[in-house]
């Protein structure tokens, strides 16, 4: 089974769209921008072996093409996240696994410049309630450095389950490091994300 795509999701000012090619002038300023904000949380290329040579990463054109064959074949949802109308950070339901597990994890990056706003709160529940209902997925999980404390609220306060520590799971910022693990299944948010994420984000709303 693949995942539909391309798709667009969008709620108020907060859109995901497909990443593109003709993006990598903003993405990179973007980016680059925020590269002190990010470096502790972005994955990294582990070192090669000995008598191997150095691994490179890859460019912009090589990553979109890589994410968009992946989209193709079902195993991943590339999004950049825009916010009015304006690029501001990288969405992506990725390690999406078909027949008895019907699974993915989600990963995210947003400029330090709108953080506090939602946009990325949002940006989760529209992937989400897009991989249950339309995708056919049955799990999402999202795996933070316990460092993180900014990322650890957005699944808190979207009531993400915390499921325990993975000893180093991600290669992140130069070393192996570990993560907590926070999941949901379509059981958990039978309204949907979205409804749940408006519902407790009013005035006065509890987050319970």
């Amino acid at each position: 089974m693949n995942a539909p795509w391309p798709v667009e999701l969008t709620d108020g000012d907060i859109t995901l769209r497909p990443i593109r090619l003709r993006d990598h002038r903003v993405w990179r300023e973007v980016n680059q921008r925020n590269r002190d904000w990010l470096r502790p949380w972005e994955a990294t290329v582990p070192p090669a072996l000995p008598g191997r040579l150095p691994p490179r990463r890859p460019t912009y054109r090589q990553m979109v093409r890589h994410l968009r064959t992946e989209a193709q074949a079902g195993r991943m949802l590339p999004f950049v996240i825009e916010y009015r109308g304006r690029l501001v950070g990288q969405l992506t339901v990725a390690g999406i696994t078909w027949g008895s597990m019907c699974s993915g994890h989600i990963g995210y990056w947003v400029d330090r410049e709108v953080a506090g706003r939602g946009v990325v709160p949002t940006s989760v529940a529209l992937a989400v309630d897009h991989c249950f209902r339309t995708v056919g997925l049955h799990r999402i999980e999202v795996c933070i450095r316990p460092e993180n404390g900014p990322s650890r609220r957005v699944v808190e306060k979207l009531g993400f389950r915390e499921e325990g520590l993975r000893p180093r799971y991600l290669h992140i910022d130069g070393a192996w490091r570990d993560h907590l693990v926070y999941a949901l299944t379509t059981e958990d948010v039978p309204e949907g994300l979205l409804n749940r994420w408006h519902r407790r984000s009013l005035p006065g709303a509890s987050q319970k």
